[in-house]
């Protein structure tokens, strides 16, 4: 059985049964059969399924780390989290996000007007709002609003700019209010302590964002002169997303927590709160020689309660309240992409395909002959023959002395041959073998697009995990890369020897197979783009009920031709005008055709850009 990584990424929330993957809670449904109970409905192409349940998961499990920090080490300050809205703003998932936060005073970060108003709109008042990023007055004014109507909101200052816009802000809203609200007040902090990886330009001097200590010390007499000082009560850092190293971080906390204590020391008495941002990685690798995290969440927890801490006894202060803005490590793991292969690429290189004559050029016959003649104890003399009889018979077709039958009969037999001796040597784990394995990859088309539902891949190269349905039971042998169905030659995962992948050989005309791309709820969605047109795929939540069983809800289709191009800003009426006069004017058609091509052409453009499988195109 290939278990595709599963127990390095999985955090056991996937399992494997018989020959499926299943999701590990209440009845354990497959995820296959959810697919085709959506499928059945009528819904086709991609399909993204959002499990609340690893939400709340991921939520209880962080709150539950630090609470065992904070009483193990007898910590006196509290420990906050909000959920930063950039990581995933569709509302199938924020509405789920909120309900499953219940009872954990669990809030949101926003970094833009739209988000805040998100987050003013659906964050329970009391909770935690966070506001980053850069602001102009009406964006600062929105936060006093959302004080006043009684929300918990901190505004981040990302430059002295901006602390100059809420003086301003806090000057016309409470000029004539005797007790006067005003949001709590935070200050990023560039740090000198950077981040590692893609992401590292987050943390050190040339980050994005942030004071640095002189235009901190600038700030504070800037809230000291106009009376704000008793609302600074956060500082804030960021160091990297997807933090795959713990060591830039303990350097950050020293920085940052020595910082607070000087804070403290000038008399800020108000500051209670240290930020300590996002970054906690989520693990990808499907292999255990390139996985990408170095730390438990436990350990994560310890650090960040430890160092706080010590800095807090040894400069005498209050040990601060802990907020962290960890967006990946919530959303990541509570979607699964499911979509269909549409077509193996290189199944022409099967013994049908071959157009053997009644006389073969020599050397084509030669190969038919260590092909039939194969066996475990020749297997590596014969590959090694068969290689050198490709080079040799493609020279002679440069040269003109053999036909394209007979190039095409090298070509299968050669790759039939490499697949039989990799077959028959599978206990040698040789790197002649490895290299081989790029020459017989197979090709699938899979109906989604990279650019639309992977753009980290694409992007970044990040990895996803990727594991099919079914056939669990059974080894795959064909190295894999994987084709989305955009007219782009970035949109492929690519075969690679070092972390290979495999998949199993399927014939897609007798049956459906069905691959899952896991771990793609954090920015994946909200990062999509419209490349070729293609749209978010036909989405559906997965509950389950008191017994444990699953149910769905919240289907949504992914949008059909005309509302991507309404999206786009087409005048839509003009377009369906266009189309429908160019066909009734038309002189080779007869009433009847007319008829019969306007009602073609009114259905295809209510279905969405996906492709349609061959047992869909049947089921029609």
């Amino acid at each position: 059985m290939k278990s595709f990584g599963l127990d390095i990424w999985g955090d056991n929330n996937f399992i494997i049964k018989n020959d499926t993957v299943n999701i590990n809670y209440g009845t354990q449904p497959s995820l296959l059969n959810i697919t085709n109970h959506i499928r059945e409905k009528g819904y086709k192409g991609p399909i993204l399924l959002r499990f609340p349940h690893l939400i709340k998961k991921q939520i209880t499990t962080l709150f539950d780390a630090f609470t065992q920090a904070k009483n193990e080490f007898e910590y006196k300050g509290g420990f906050h989290a909000v959920f930063p809205l950039k990581v995933n703003q569709f509302p199938n998932f924020v509405y789920e996000l909120v309900e499953v936060s219940n009872g954990y005073n669990y809030g949101l970060e926003a970094g833009s007007k739209a988000e805040l108003i998100i987050a003013m709109a659906f964050t329970p008042l009391g909770a935690p709002i966070t506001v980053n990023g850069f602001k102009d007055k009406e964006m600062i004014a929105l936060c006093f609003i959302a004080a006043k109507m009684g929300h918990n909101i901190t505004i981040t200052i990302e430059g002295l700019g901006e602390l100059e816009t809420i003086i301003q802000v806090h000057e016309e809203l409470n000029k004539d209010n005797n007790t006067p609200i005003v949001p709590k007040i935070g200050v990023r902090i560039r740090l000198h302590s950077s981040g590692i990886g893609i992401w590292a330009k987050s943390g050190g001097y040339s980050s994005k964002f942030g004071l640095t200590s002189t235009e901190l010390l600038e700030a504070y007499e800037m809230l000291k002169e106009h009376n704000l000082l008793e609302s600074l009560w956060m500082i804030h850092f960021h160091i990297g997303s997807q933090m795959g190293d713990i060591a830039p971080l303990k350097k950050a906390l020293r920085e940052a927590g020595n910082i607070y204590a000087e804070l403290k020391k000038r008399g800020v008495d108000s500051l209670r709160a240290i930020n300590i941002g996002g970054g906690l990685a989520v693990e990808y690798s499907q292999h255990t020689h390139n996985q990408e995290r170095n730390y438990s969440l436990k350990e994560f927890a310890n650090d960040v309660i430890y160092l706080m801490q010590e800095i807090a006894k040894s400069k005498n202060v209050p040990e601060p309240d802990i907020f962290t803005e960890s967006g990946r490590f919530i959303a990541a793991s509570h979607s699964v992409l499911i979509a269909p292969v549409l077509e193996l690429f290189s199944q022409e290189y099967h013994e049908k395909s071959l157009r053997l004559k009644e006389q073969n050029p020599p050397l084509v016959q030669e190969l038919f002959d260590l092909y039939s003649l194969l066996k475990r104890t020749n297997a590596r003399e014969y590959l090694h023959d068969a290689l050198d009889h490709m080079e040799s018979l493609l020279t002679l077709f440069d040269l003109g002395y053999i036909d394209l039958e007979d190039r095409s009969n090298t070509e299968i037999l050669v790759n039939l041959i490499i697949k039989k001796a990799i077959y028959l040597l599978k206990d040698e784990d040789t790197n002649e073998l490895k290299k081989l394995q790029d020459r017989i990859q197979e090709r699938y088309l899979v109906n989604f697009s990279v650019f639309q539902s992977l753009p980290d891949l694409w992007g970044l190269g990040q990895h996803f995990p990727i594991m099919p349905l079914n056939k669990l039971d059974i080894k795959p042998t064909n190295p894999a890369s994987i084709w989305d169905i955009t007219c782009d030659s970035d949109g492929e995962i690519e075969f690679k020897p070092k972390i290979p992948f495999y998949l199993h050989d399927i014939d897609v005309e007798k049956e459906e197979y069905f691959l899952a791309f896991f771990l793609t709820g954090a920015y994946q969605e909200v990062l999509g783009m419209r490349h070729n047109l293609f749209t978010h795929p036909t989405e559906a939540i997965i509950k389950f009920d008191n017994d444990g069983n699953y149910y769905t809800e919240g289907l949504i289709e992914s949008q059909n031709l005309i509302d991507i191009l309404d999206d786009l800003d087409y005048d839509t009426n003009l377009i369906d005008k266009s189309l429908k006069y160019k066909i009734e004017e038309s002189t080779m058609l007869n009433k009847e055709e007319k008829r019969d091509l306007l009602g073609r052409l009114y259905l295809y453009l209510s279905e969405n850009s996906y492709l349609k499988t061959i047992q869909a195109l049947e089921e029609k």
